[in-house]
């Protein structure tokens, strides 16, 4: 079995078929077959990505009864406030159906990120906030809806860990292959 850990850069698909106009996982990995992400990163998000030929920890890290911890870092508009960090810990309804609660804190400094490829745009009478959410599920862009939907909305968004996996100090397009030791499941 082989695990390998990926900084998925912006702007790739997390995918190994060609779409055409797009970067995927195939121009910057050379793997066997077999291989697949474990769950996936949008288009425009960035940070972690675990592929592995592992069934049994793919599932056990993707299914939501397991409640893995996945860790992002998101760069929001404006500094959210106690009502709107208290609304994303209780879980929000998102498309008739409400999250589990996330844990959610608003970072005191910066994050020690690398530049993205394309910057966000800025706006200078619009603040920003770098906040860190821990979700224990993985519906399809939940940290961009959660964030829209208590005023916030998410401008970059960086996993930065899956359980005990952390990114660390990776670059954007690196890879490294790890043990099923260093996978807490």
């Amino acid at each position: 079995m082989r695990y390998i850990i990926f900084y998925k850069p912006f702007a790739v698909l997390s995918q190994f078929s060609p779409e055409p106009g797009k970067q995927t996982l195939k121009d910057f990995l050379s793997l066997p077959k077999d291989i697949y992400p474990v769950g996936r990163l949008d288009y425009d998000s960035e940070g972690l990505l675990l592929l592995t030929n592992d069934n049994a920890v793919k599932n056990t890290l993707t299914d939501p009864k397991f409640e893995h911890p996945k860790t992002y870092l998101a760069q929001v508009e404006r500094l959210p406030d106690a009502a709107a960090l208290k609304k994303l810990r209780q879980g929000i309804v998102i498309e008739k159906i409400k999250t589990k609660p996330a844990e959610a804190e608003i970072l005191k400094e910066d994050p020690a990120l690398p530049p993205r490829s394309v910057p966000i745009r800025f706006r200078k009478n619009v603040p920003t906030a770098w906040i860190k959410i821990v979700l224990r599920e993985g519906r399809n862009r939940q940290v961009r809806k959660m964030t829209a939907a208590v005023g916030h909305p998410t401008l970059r968004l960086v996993r930065v860990a899956i359980g005990t996996i952390q990114i660390g100090d990776m670059q954007p397009g690196e890879w490294k292959e790890i043990s099923l030791e260093q996978i807490s499941i």
